[in-house]
């Protein structure tokens, strides 16, 4: 066997969980431990922060369609119809029309 220890040596021999090990380890390879990020650690922080704006920008969307319904649905309600669109004053997409 060469000098490496398994996961399981590791942790019986320094009385820790496997669950603490992977945490330590993914920490380290994020640079947690004054030690330069991994290329992988860091891509994985990459990930996890789109991830996160993902997820902060569906919300968002959501709350605003909501709100837009729910504007639509009153003003039907109250028998006032949405102001006229500007397509049939003559101006096309292009400019003068």
């Amino acid at each position: 066997m060469s000098g490496e220890s398994r996961p399981a040596q590791l942790c019986r021999r320094y009385n820790i969980t496997s669950s603490v090990l992977y945490h330590w380890k993914k920490q380290y390879s994020r640079g947690k431990f004054n030690n330069e990020p991994t290329e992988e650690g860091e891509l994985q922080d990459r990930i996890e922060k789109l991830e996160r704006l993902v997820g902060k920008l569906t919300l968002e969307n959501e709350f605003l369609k909501r709100g837009l319904q729910n504007s639509l649905s009153q003003s039907q309600r109250n028998g006032k119809s949405l102001p006229p669109s500007n397509t049939s004053s003559g101006i096309s997409a292009g400019g003068v029309g």
